[in-house]
């Protein structure tokens, strides 16, 4: 394994929580891909010797999304535009409440640096099924990607302009930090 086995706490202290959207629908050259960073947030990395003593388990405060750039549009987005993204994804998406992931199965070969870890997503009040690899550096630096699909949790995605312009049901979750030690 590329890290050191061992229990590492991860958070915007050490580590980046991103979410990316994708415009979708005949506006969409309207609206504006965005990139939101989850300010609060905390989560824990226990490695083991071997990938099935490796577990993940993260909880993030919904209502701490921030845009921090958009991408496309007809027009630069400006900072009343993100703050009211803010509001809807808080008010209408995501309604404030939390997220909270825990792994239920971790695979992969230590030597690779690559390891599939399965868990349960819990947001917008349901709990559904999730992988994603985590891929690990000898310098201590971690990265994960996840692809979330809104609707599979309840959620609409998104939409304005009488559905013309939207949000891609399909968003992707990253995760890029820094293990200590």
């Amino acid at each position: 394994m590329s890290s050191k086995p061992g229990t590492y706490e991860l958070g915007p202290q050490n580590a980046r929580l991103l979410v990316d959207t994708r415009r979708a629908g005949a506006a969409a050259k309207a609206g504006h891909d965005l990139t939101l960073e989850v300010t609060e947030w905390n989560g824990t990395l226990r490695l083991g010797e071997e990938p099935s003593d490796t577990a993940v388990a993260l909880h993030a405060d919904g209502s701490s999304l921030r845009v921090r750039e958009g991408r496309g549009g007809m027009q630069k987005l400006g900072e009343d535009d993100k703050q009211n993204i803010q509001q809807t994804i808080d008010d209408e998406v995501l309604k404030s409440t939390s997220i909270d992931f825990r792994s239920g199965a971790v695979e992969g070969v230590p030597e690779s640096g690559h390891l599939l870890v399965r868990g349960e997503l819990e947001f917008a009040g349901r709990t559904n099924p999730i992988e994603f690899e985590l891929t690990q550096r000898d310098n201590g630096h971690i990265t994960g990607r996840a692809t979330v699909k809104q609707s599979d949790w309840g959620i609409k995605p998104y939409s304005a302009l009488f559905g013309a312009l939207k949000v891609a049901d399909e968003v992707e979750v990253t995760v890029d930090a820094k293990l200590g030690g």
